[in-house]
């Protein structure tokens, strides 16, 4: 028996042995293979693949208006909001509009306009044309016409020799026209208060009430123009391509005081500043605050060059612009046929 065990026991070692031995020529076998690859790398026999290059970054300077007077800030990394929460969007929203209530402190409808009839009547003009092309037209519309009375007794032909530089002159007299009579005949010859009214006058949005109820009547409304329209979804405050759901997104960012003036400060910003194609990022004082930034031109010098009218050193739309406005340095449009 005993014999037996002794010789089970040996059997069993000569077995370990040998797979101890297998073992080690196969490890052997693998260090010479990497050896011999990393010998075939080091003479170019083998592909290595490079890291890809680190990809830039966009950097936003704290304050762009510092670096146009030749000083050089700090610099911040502007991260993409995309997983931003709901309030740290409100906070950044509303510091944007700090900001530009202090660029812009002068910010104002770009429309001239003594009266909400003047003012309902230019907003139906300004579709599709510059404000100041309609600001050098009314003058000779409102001479000849100046109350709703007149204007809805007007021979249209007439009336579109008038608006004929404001484009689509045919449309326009008829909607002006329309206009003035549903005054004349709905509302006693005066221009109504409330949205649900206004907006049954003929070539009136809500667009274009939002205009008149602010600027008129003091009541807030968001104006949601082409402006407004590509600077928040620039800013990536709403994704909504709708007018009217761009409203209702941007008016819960905002308590409802401050939406008129926040309608002045972006579209103000929008044609002096933030351009539909080539944004002044390097003149921009929201900078740090924008997602986009570095799809304009970054640099200082020529961003400055980009900048449009008061910032730009040229004339307003306005030909009888606020007194703030001049004050601020801005000067007024010049008349029709002028320059």
């Amino acid at each position: 028996m005993k014999k037996a065990a002794s010789a089970k026991k040996a059997a069993s070692a000569k077995k370990s042995a040998s797979k101890a031995g297998a073992s080690k020529a196969s490890g052997s076998k693998a260090g010479g293979s990497k050896a011999s690859v990393a010998k075939k790398a080091a003479k170019g026999g083998a592909a290595v693949k490079k890291a890809p290059a680190a990809k830039k970054v966009a950097v936003a300077p704290k304050k762009a208006t510092a670096r146009l007077k030749g000083t050089a800030p700090a610099k911040t990394v502007v991260h993409p909001p995309g997983d931003e929460s709901p309030t740290a969007l409100v906070r950044r929203a509303r510091r944007i509009n700090r900001e530009l209530a202090e660029v812009f402190p002068y910010a104002h409808p770009e429309l001239d306009f003594e009266n909400p009839f003047q003012l309902v009547v230019a907003t139906v003009l300004s579709a599709q044309t510059t404000d100041l092309r309609v600001n050098q037209t009314t003058p000779s519309l409102f001479a000849k016409y100046p109350t709703p009375e007149d204007l809805a007794a007007a021979n249209p032909e007439e009336v579109e020799e008038i608006l004929r530089p404001c484009g689509f002159f045919r449309a326009k007299t008829k909607s002006v026209i329309g206009l003035s009579k549903a005054l004349v005949e709905d509302f006693g010859g005066e221009v109504p208060g409330r949205l649900e009214d206004l907006v049954k006058l003929p070539g009136v949005g809500r667009k274009t009430a939002f205009v008149v109820l602010g600027n008129a009547f003091g009541r807030p409304g968001i104006t949601v123009d082409t402006h407004f329209q590509r600077l928040v979804r620039r800013w990536r405050w709403t994704a909504e391509t709708d007018p009217d759901k761009i409203e209702a997104a941007i008016g819960a960012l905002f308590p409802k005081s401050d939406w008129t003036d926040l309608s002045h400060h972006v579209i103000w910003h929008g044609r002096r500043i933030c351009h539909a194609r080539k944004p002044a990022c390097g003149a921009c004082p929201i900078a740090p605050l924008c997602p986009a930034y570095g799809e304009g031109e970054t640099d200082p010098e020529k961003a400055k060059k980009l900048l449009k009218y008061e910032k730009g050193g040229f004339p307003g739309q306005r030909l009888k612009p606020p007194q703030a406005y001049l004050d601020a340095g801005g000067t007024p449009a010049p008349p029709l046929g002028a320059g």
